[in-house]
């Protein structure tokens, strides 16, 4: 496996290489960072287990700006609003990827060439809903980036092995009943060694091996460069 220091080093020393995942103009367009850890006091468990409120608390957070977004590396208490995430004596909470809170139907844009490695409907509440995971080489380097919770009709007619370039169109963010019972956003995530998963990849591990899962899932904000234009509104 490649070692994603390897991969962090490249992509620092090429900042310009990947283009935007989701329609965002710096100059205008503002972004909101979200906190749903237990530090963020107005995660009440009612809030947390029910959609309708979640969704609504997380529109008056973005009011007046483009997107929501973050979670990387968060150890969450959101994700006690399913069992998907339990099993065992310890739960799954931290957080592997960048979401980004939008509007259903925000289109999702390929930041690299690429083909799609494979695609799910992971169809269980608080999973991914539908997925699709795309292949990419720059350079020397080849990975995959996985793109969760979007709309059904984005692996319609969809088939493996399809190029994606750079800057097209792809998916969409995706409507509660389609995207894993969440309210609508996109779980962006980098994957230096898919495994043998299709269609899916853990996004949220263990806390306590947090290790492993980091060395092959480096800050998704090394492609995504969003992080250094948040604000608070």
């Amino acid at each position: 496996m490649i070692r994603s220091k390897n991969y962090v080093e490249w992509f620092n020393n090429h900042p310009f290489q990947a283009g935007p995942v989701i329609p965002f103009d710096p100059g205008k367009d503002r972004l909101v960072p979200l906190n749903f850890t237990e530090e963020n006091p107005e995660l009440s468990p009612e809030l947390i287990s029910d959609t309708g409120l979640l969704a609504a608390y997380i529109e008056g957070k973005i009011k007046g700006v483009r997107y929501g977004i973050g979670g990387y590396l968060e150890n969450r208490v959101l994700y006690a609003r399913s069992r998907h995430f339990d099993g065992g004596e310890e739960p799954r909470r931290l957080h592997l990827g960048t979401d980004i809170w939008g509007k259903a139907g925000t289109p999702v844009l390929s930041p690299l060439d690429g083909i799609v490695h494979s695609f799910a409907f992971n169809n269980r509440d608080g999973d991914y809903g539908a997925t699709i995971v795309l292949t990419h080489r720059v350079a020397e380097f080849s990975f995959h980036t996985i793109y969760g919770h979007l709309s059904l009709n984005s692996i319609k007619n969809l088939s493996e092995g399809k190029n994606i370039s750079k800057g097209e169109v792809f998916s969409e963010f995706g409507m509660r009943f389609e995207n894993g019972n969440w309210p609508p956003h996109l779980h962006f995530q980098i994957i230096m060694d898919m495994g043998q998963w299709i269609g899916d990849y853990p996004g949220v591990c263990r806390l306590s091996e947090r290790s492993y899962w980091i060395e092959n899932s480096p800050d998704p904000d090394l492609i995504l460069q969003m992080n250094k234009w948040t604000s608070i509104s």
